[in-house]
């Protein structure tokens, strides 16, 4: 019986290609893990009308972790659209499955480290070695929206706050409304998780990224949570930042920068800008971490337009593997893999087309295995 069990979702589009350079990396390492194939992506919302289907769920919740590579999403208009004929008129809606997977599990914690590996001539300068920890299941994401609006909730709105007066003269199909729903649990749990990260990785400071002079109730809530948890934390200094400045200040001085956390969309949008500060999405690892259970991927879209062809950089999927052996304490296997990866960047024989390159995505990963 193999020691893990972990769930293996290649997605769709170059999914698939990067999962194929996951695995050769694996296997050169003779990882003791059953892989269990589950399914997940646009091919089952359109057959099913359910990109996650409850099979999966299962699977997921008889497996120690997973590892995902990439999924097609499209609106709601087009998604719809795309549905065999069977299913259409039947009221379905796409939802996005990773969404759905990081609130089903209560995957709160999205790490998203952004180091620039010497040799990469894609780094925006020498040097930057940031982690964004991102709050995963609250915020805009929490999907409580409205359109067209209700007038009982336009109402109750009003009712509480004058503000929404304002909109009156809008009838409810011309008005969509999306919460910002944060909570002072959800605050507390992604602030520790941040700090008790550059603690034990010796990281020089923790910025909190967000907009309270604006958005005060939900940003202020984040800071005010940050700091009361700073004062358990008295060696490590807590700044505090505007998202607008932050994205300047981080093509300004990115050195400057170790641990940033935030909310949900300023830190899927702040984690995207750390990335190409050091290659691209190419080169960009995240998981999505629970008390229980992870789920690990790269957070590159699906590109189609690649898909099968091995052509992507694969680099964001083998540095997630690494960020998986961590989460599964196997720390030593994570550190070699991770030095491996560091070397064929630094030697720069093998890079693909983003790279300036033409070797292709199996190239990349037998050659990280080759370092093994």
């Amino acid at each position: 019986m193999a020691k893990y069990k972990i769930s293996w979702m290649p997605g769709d589009g170059i999914g698939i290609d990067v999962m194929e350079a996951a695995r050769i990396v694996l296997d050169k390492f003779k990882f003791d893990a059953e892989y269990v194939p589950t399914d997940i992506g646009w091919e089952f919302w359109c057959k099913e009308g359910d990109p996650l289907p409850v099979r999966s769920i299962q699977i997921l919740k008889n497996t120690d972790c997973s590892l995902f590579g990439a999924i097609t999403s499209k609106p709601k208009e087009e998604a719809e659209a795309e549905l065999s004929p069977a299913l259409k008129g039947k009221g379905l809606v796409y939802a996005s499955p990773i969404v759905r997977l990081r609130q089903e599990f209560n995957l709160r914690t999205n790490l998203r480290p952004c180091k620039a590996y010497p040799g990469n001539p894609l780094n925006y300068k020498e040097g930057i070695d940031i982690v964004v920890f991102r709050e995963n299941t609250e915020d805009l994401y929490s999907g409580v929206e409205f359109f067209p609006l209700p007038d009982e909730v336009r109402d109750t709105i009003k009712k509480h706050n004058a503000k929404m007066k304002k909109f009156d003269k809008h009838p409810g199909n011309e008005v969509a409304v999306s919460l910002r729903i944060n909570t002072k649990t959800g605050c507390r749990n992604i602030i520790t998780d941040a700090f008790e990260y550059a603690q034990k990785t010796g990281r020089k400071s923790v910025t909190i990224v967000e907009k309270p002079n604006v958005i005060r109730e939900t940003s202020g809530l984040m800071v005010r949570t940050a700091r009361e948890v700073a004062k358990k934390y008295p060696n490590i200094p807590l700044y505090e930042a505007n998202i607008d400045a932050m994205c300047m200040w981080l093509l300004k001085n990115p050195l400057d920068y170790s641990v940033l956390v935030t909310s949900n969309m300023f830190g899927d949008i702040i984690s995207d800008l750390c990335a190409q500060l050091v290659g691209g999405l190419g080169f960009a690892s995240s998981g999505n971490i629970g008390d229980n259970y992870a789920v690990f991927e790269p957070t590159h879209g699906s590109a189609p337009k690649y898909a099968g062809k091995h052509k992507v950089n694969p680099m964001a999927m083998l540095l997630t593997v690494v960020l998986m052996l961590e989460w599964l304490g196997e720390k030593d296997k994570a550190v070699v893999l991770e030095n491996a990866i560091a070397s064929v960047i630094k030697e720069g024989k093998v890079r693909t087309y983003d790279m300036g390159g033409n070797s292709s995505t199996l190239d990349i990963a037998n050659s990280v295995a080759a370092k093994l």
